[in-house]
């Protein structure tokens, strides 16, 4: 089977081929810095991180571009309410989205752009625009005219545009010509920031900025736009208006990853129940945090609940236990060249990460059944798999990035530690005091310290699975 993908444009799986073979360029909606990340922004990260590691796997060259709208009228009001400028908002908040990306082991993208930043870029877009009949400038504001695009407006949500109703960006509504015009240019207004054009000062609006960044760095078409499927109306729908009608191929295949409640409901400032990454790492690992996220479908709706995340924090941990004894048996074992078929058939299959990972515990059950055999070579074979496995998804538990003993961890503190309580067992062991051996070990296990008796000698690992 060929890697193939949901495209939300078609409504099909459709086998994946980029426009140049062997070379493909991915646009994703990034942040809008107003505040920090929450968990939902988390889970796009990781979802087309894994999306870019798969492309990467599968051979190709990705340029990746994920852009920072780092002007918009939550910035503005956020900064308003805090007495800052408007850019120290976004410069901070993007500093702690990226912060949380490379904690969670997400790859950089080859290029993220700021809206601020292209202002020439959209500048000409839109002027191509208002030269082909698409677009006009109306009291300092330039809109996008969509009954002139009518036949095409509204593929992408599956709408007919005679159904659709004014999409909010200028309540007031008098500078439009219909309703439901989109604003490509905001005019400028008393206390915000503005960049001059040739209809006059203002800034971007929302969705002109996506296109004029995504032509800049892939070109008038590229292969894949991302984003969560909260976008696909309007700003996605807006976006592939404005571009094909200027000229341009623009994306041609659309991926849209599902979105994230908490407890059933939709996470709300008003109802309290927005979850953060400190919330997350208050509960599991980074590593940990990744592999939940992942997990599911892309394409699915996630439920965040404290429960489904331990459940996956135990799930890791069975793989990362599995790889931790094993290395400690057979020593030091490279990923495997290959990938188990059945992996790589699931992970072509539109990102089948579920069924991926289904393999890779399968894999680590084979490997626990070998090592308790004393099969050395297939517990070695099997721990190279895994590696290879879970190396793709971001999630190898002994790579330098997740495992316990690398950097300023505290791991080796805490091993010298249990390691005299458990001479001290092992000697009451050797003397017959199995009471006090049995208080050691019980001693152990309410600090959270789980031990395992091996024929290699005791080990132990923490409940959480973090020193």
């Amino acid at each position: 089977m060929s890697l193939r993908f949901y495209d939300t444009g078609t409504r099909t799986i459709r086998p994946f081929e980029p426009l140049t073979p062997g070379r493909v360029g991915m646009y994703v909606c990034g942040a809008t810095p107003q505040a920090a990340p929450h968990i939902g922004h988390l889970r796009s990260g990781v979802v087309y991180d894994l999306v870019h590691r798969w492309l990467l796997r599968s051979g190709h060259e990705v340029t990746f571009v994920r852009n920072v709208t780092d002007i918009d009228d939550k910035i503005i009001t956020v900064a308003a309410g805090q007495d800052v400028p408007w850019f120290a908002v976004a410069e901070a908040n993007q500093r702690v989205f990226n912060q949380g990306y490379d904690l969670l082991g997400c790859l950089p993208p080859t290029v993220e752009p700021r809206a601020t930043g292209h202002v020439t870029e959209m500048i000409t877009l839109m002027r191509r625009l208002i030269d082909a009949g698409h677009a006009y400038a109306s009291a300092g504001d330039v809109y996008f005219d969509v009954t002139s695009w009518a036949d095409r407006y509204g593929a992408l949500s599956n709408q007919r545009l005679e159904n659709m109703r004014d999409p909010g960006d200028n309540p007031g509504g008098q500078a439009k010509r219909d309703p439901r015009d989109f604003a490509l240019w905001k005019g400028a207004k008393p206390g915000e920031p503005t960049w001059e054009t040739p209809w006059g000062p203002g800034r971007p609006g929302w969705h002109l900025e996506c296109s004029a960044m995504a032509g800049r760095y892939l070109g008038a078409e590229f292969d894949i736009h991302g984003g969560g499927v909260d976008l696909i109306f309007p700003h996605h729908e807006n976006e592939i208006a404005q571009s094909q009608a200027a000229g341009d191929g623009f994306a041609r295949y659309w991926l849209h990853n599902g979105l994230l409640t908490v407890d059933g409901e939709k996470m709300s400032k008003s109802i309290g129940n927005v979850v953060t990454l400190p919330d997350l790492l208050g509960k599991a690992r980074p590593v940990e945090v990744r592999y939940y996220l992942g997990s599911a479908h892309y394409r699915s709706l996630m439920d965040y609940t404290d429960v489904a995340l331990a459940e996956a924090v135990a799930a890791y941990q069975r793989i990362e236990g599995f790889a931790v004894r094993a290395a400690e048996v057979v020593g030091e074992t490279e990923p495997a060249a290959d990938l188990p078929a059945a992996f790589t058939a699931a992970m072509d299959d539109d990102l089948g990460v579920p069924q991926a990972i289904a393999v890779v515990h399968e894999t680590v059950r084979e490997g626990n059944g070998a090592l308790a055999a004393g099969d050395a070579a297939a517990a070695r074979d099997r721990l190279a798999a895994v590696r290879a496995m879970t190396g793709v998804l971001g999630l190898d538990p002994l790579s330098d990035g997740w495992s316990r003993t690398g950097g300023d961890d505290l791991y080796p503190v805490v091993d010298a530690l249990v390691s005299v309580a458990l001479e001290q067992r092992q000697a009451a062991r050797a003397r017959k005091d199995y009471a006090a051996a049995d208080a050691i070990r019980d001693g152990l296990t309410a600090a959270g310290i789980v031990v395992e008796d091996t024929p290699q000698g005791p080990r132990w690992e923490l409940k959480s699975g973090r020193p």
